[in-house]
């Protein structure tokens, strides 16, 4: 297959991970209406960060230390929990702030720390460890790789209907262009329906607040029914 399908092909992939509503989404969403694009941007960059160090880390082979210690995983989850719980109490206060003056550009908000939230939220996020500990490790890998198949929902209809070759370089850039795209696109595409809509600001914020609520509750139930089950 050619080099400009598979790079395609890891833009496809890259933005198919990175677009799904969920913590670092929620944080991105906050950013970028109460700070501006710009913030909403820094935010992504945090956690496509992360994938940067995961992507290091999976290269040369230290990722896969964590799958071999259950304690450890269970920990990281439990960490995760806590930091988007955390997160949440900031972005419900956030909706109480979000209103933009009647004149200027410039948010009400002091200047964020997103780009801080969503590096330390991905480090933690069980989900973004287990990318990199099952696909991730995999595009390293010479091979192929069903890309489709890897899509929520629908995946296992599109199966073997677009299969490339992994441990290429250009399926590695494919994929972080497609995660920058979506880290541009979606904070623009907020702010411009922020400009619009007064009310979206304090929504967005609510949502994010909710979202991660929702997440962090559920990773504290997941690592303590883990931990338990390595103490029976």
């Amino acid at each position: 297959m050619s080099t400009l399908v598979t790079l395609g092909a890891g833009v496809v992939f890259g933005l198919a991970l990175a677009a799904p509503p969920g913590p670092m989404n929620a944080v991105i969403a906050e950013e970028s209406v109460l700070r501006g694009r710009l913030a909403g941007f820094r935010a992504g960059l945090g956690a496509a960060t992360a994938d940067a160090i995961f992507f290091v880390l999976a290269y040369v082979g230290v990722v896969a230390v964590v799958e071999s210690f259950p304690l450890l995983q269970g920990a990281m989850v439990a960490v995760g929990g806590v930091l988007m719980l955390y997160f949440a109490v900031g972005a419900a206060r956030g909706a109480r702030e979000s209103f933009r003056p009647t004149s200027g550009d410039d948010p009400m908000v002091a200047e964020g720390k997103g780009f801080r939230k969503a590096l330390v939220l991905a480090l933690t996020n069980p989900y973004q460890v287990l990318f990199w500990l099952t696909i991730g490790v995999g595009m390293l890998r010479p091979g192929e790789l069903d890309v489709l198949a890897r899509l929520p929902v629908v995946g296992a209809d599109l199966a073997g209907t677009l299969v490339v070759a992994t441990g290429s370089p250009a399926l590695i850039g494919g994929f972080f262009l497609g995660v920058l795209t979506w880290i541009v696109s979606f904070p623009t595409g907020l702010v411009a329906a922020e400009r619009r809509i007064e009310t979206f600001a304090p929504l967005v914020a609510v949502g994010s607040a909710v979202v991660l609520a929702g997440f962090g509750v559920y990773f504290l139930y997941d690592a303590a029914t883990t931990l338990a089950a390595l103490g029976a």
